[in-house]
């Protein structure tokens, strides 16, 4: 049954992630380097601080040419109101997240601590791995 599948099955436990005290262009230069949309912002404890995605480097893009200053740090531009998951998540219920929230990814966090990140991707080879182990 897919609701037996869990986030852990498919979640991806390298993660790139980013400082809230690095740059906005020392981040954007990790995306690039990486050719990902977004990632998951962890503190110097490996706690999750945050999310900081394509459209948080536009934002601070575009204030600091409206305003004529330096684009400021991380910190300043990152998404704070997190939805997380846990390993033990069922994969239908992190779909349901997806659908409502329109997000790409979701960290997976166990004591605060990030231990992984499960993608709409991810969630497409479970339900494809189910359905061909079905038949």
């Amino acid at each position: 049954m897919l609701k037996s599948i869990q986030v852990a099955d498919y979640m991806s436990r390298r993660v790139i992630t980013v400082s809230p005290k690095q740059t906005v262009h020392e981040a954007i230069a990790i995306l690039l380097e990486n050719r990902i949309s977004g990632a998951p912002v962890v503190d110097d404890k490996g706690a999750l601080v945050g999310m900081f995605s394509e459209s948080d480097c536009l934002k601070g893009a575009l204030e600091a040419t409206y305003h004529g200053t330096e684009i400021g740090l991380v910190s300043d531009y990152m998404t704070v109101d997190l939805q997380t998951v846990t390993g033990k998540t069922s994969i239908l219920d992190a779909a349901e997240i997806f659908l409502a929230d329109h997000r790409r990814r979701l960290p997976v966090v166990e004591d605060g601590k990030l231990v992984g990140q499960i993608s709409r991707h991810d969630l497409l080879r479970a339900m494809d791995d189910f359905a061909r182990n079905a038949h």
